[in-house]
């Protein structure tokens, strides 16, 4: 089968199973430490799968993930991906504090300049958490030097999300008046319903066919689409968090174990990149904005 020519984003967001925000009720930011860390060996699996297919992807890195282990970041920048920032403490931003969210902000794109060697030009917050009332963060992700978000969801959940939000790559003006582009996570949208393809736990939730068929569909408009995945999605021996909701241990856990498989075929059907080389073939970012 010949792949699809649109060209395509795929981004890794880079966070231990434990830290996720519906796990936050239950495991404390101050017990993280005493957790085991899979990241590392569930980042290499993403990393070997795609070596295998010849695709380079960006790796939105939180900081305390970077701080524990700086040669993870070392080692995506050497393969040839693209490294980004997921924040430092995988908190909401709508329920931070201003001067936190910005101290926090500053210092783990440095963390990870650093590290990688790279310019970090894109930011994808924490469960998307840019909605309607923390759009204030995209005038301090302005001020710290990022060029691109990847944080606004165009639907709506009960974590995230701005419905009518602009679901295609775009340049978005913030509260204050400055510009930043928007690569929203891609939804399939039509008169009756949205139907939100674009990874994670739905891709883990719908059959692929239904995936590929969404994704295809957002290609066929002339649209690239932004494909996420999370290391521990891929880990379905991963330690299970106990006392959570039924809820939740459906979101988690469902399909762990099909989730390498379905990755394989994603990469073999569509052509995928980082965001940035998306970006620079939309003419929204320049070799200025990401030079190092």
């Amino acid at each position: 089968m010949i792949k699809n020519n649109n060209l395509n984003a795929f981004t890794v967001d880079v966070e231990d199973y434990f830290q996720v925000e519906a796990f936050s009720s239950l495991v404390e930011f101050n017990d993280w430490g005493k957790f085991e860390s899979r990241v590392v060996k569930n980042t290499h699996i993403i990393l070997d799968l795609l070596d295998q297919h010849n695709v380079k992807g960006t790796f939105f890195v939180l900081g305390w993930v970077a701080k524990k282990h700086p040669y993870l970041v070392k080692e995506i920048a050497i393969r040839g991906h693209e490294v980004a920032s997921h924040g430092m403490t995988h908190k909401l931003i709508y329920n931070q504090k201003k001067e936190i969210f910005k101290n926090e902000t500053f210092y783990s794109k440095k963390l990870l300049e650093d590290l990688s060697q790279q310019s970090v030009n894109g930011y994808r917050a924490a469960t998307y958490s840019i909605i309607n009332k923390s759009l204030w963060a995209l005038d301090i992700l302005v001020e710290a030097g990022f060029k691109y978000d990847s944080s606004i969801f165009p639907m709506r959940h009960d974590r995230y999300g701005i419905p009518d939000a602009n679901p295609v790559p775009h340049v978005l003006t913030t509260p204050n008046g400055s510009e930043i582009i928007e690569f929203p996570i891609s939804t399939y949208k039509t008169k009756y319903f949205t139907l939100p393809v674009a990874g994670g736990g739905y891709f883990r939730l719908f059959p692929y066919f239904l995936t590929k068929w969404g994704l295809r569909s957002i290609n066929e408009g002339n649209t690239p689409f932004v494909f996420y995945i999370h290391p521990w999605e891929v880990d379905p021996e991963q330690p299970k968090i106990e006392n959570t909701t039924m809820l939740t241990k459906f979101r988690h856990y469902i399909n762990l174990s099909k989730t390498k498989h379905r990755l394989d075929m994603l990469c073999h059907d569509f052509k995928m990149a980082p965001i940035k080389d998306v970006l620079k073939e939309l003419d929204l970012l320049t070799d200025e904005h990401h030079k190092e």
